[in-house]
């Protein structure tokens, strides 16, 4: 197992290294984002609850460190006036310091999918042109030094896609989601300044 995936990595040649370099970047990206997404969707406090901690101002009891909405709730109760209108703007701060964390490297997974094949179509070409210098030199009787330059070519597109299609649909599925959280967070603040002013 170990040595025909030696093998196939060998015979995709030196653009094959970039590709399994970039691919282990992204696939740790996207485990990051998997859990810090999936630990805000199931410990993310309610709107009930974050009118409670705005009404006794208590921290939520969850760790604010988990979810967007406790560290939200957690960074405007450290910050809060007591004056209607500043508080409002507080909270509008707190929601956009907590944007860029819901959208942290997902841009960046997306980049690297669509830089993966790129690089394998750069493999595509060493590879041909690697078989026209044998051509050139041997002409087409030698199948055998041919047959190098045509494989590297093939397996450096097939690694390259490898490692974009999965790249892009979970890159897809996780701005998706990052975007739900950012919808109800912005919900959420929007019920929260309603609050403040009837306090």
């Amino acid at each position: 197992m170990i040595t025909s995936t030696m093998e196939y990595f060998a015979q995709g040649g030196p653009i094959m290294a970039p590709i399994l370099l970039l691919s282990l970047w992204m696939w740790v990206l996207i485990a990051e984002r998997l859990f810090f997404l999936s630990q805000a969707t199931k410990k993310e406090i309610s709107i009930a609850q974050a009118i409670d901690c705005l009404r006794y101002r208590m921290a939520p009891e969850k760790s604010p460190t988990k979810t967007p909405g406790a560290r939200l709730i957690t960074n405007f109760l450290r910050r809060r006036t007591g004056h209607p209108i500043i508080d409002q703007s507080l909270l509008e701060n707190s929601l956009n310091r907590e944007r860029p964390r819901l959208m942290r490297s997902l841009n960046v997974i997306l980049v690297l999918a669509a830089i993966a094949p790129l690089l394998g179509l750069l493999g595509t070409v060493s590879g041909m042109i690697s078989t026209f210098n044998v051509i050139s030199i041997f002409g087409t009787g030698n199948a055998k030094a041919m047959a190098g330059g045509i494989s590297e070519a093939m397996i450096t597109t097939q690694s390259g896609l490898l490692v974009a299609i999965p790249g892009f649909f979970l890159g897809t599925i996780l701005k998706r989601r990052a975007q739900r959280l950012e919808i109800n967070l912005t919900e959420m603040v929007s019920i929260l300044k309603r609050q403040i002013r009837k306090a």
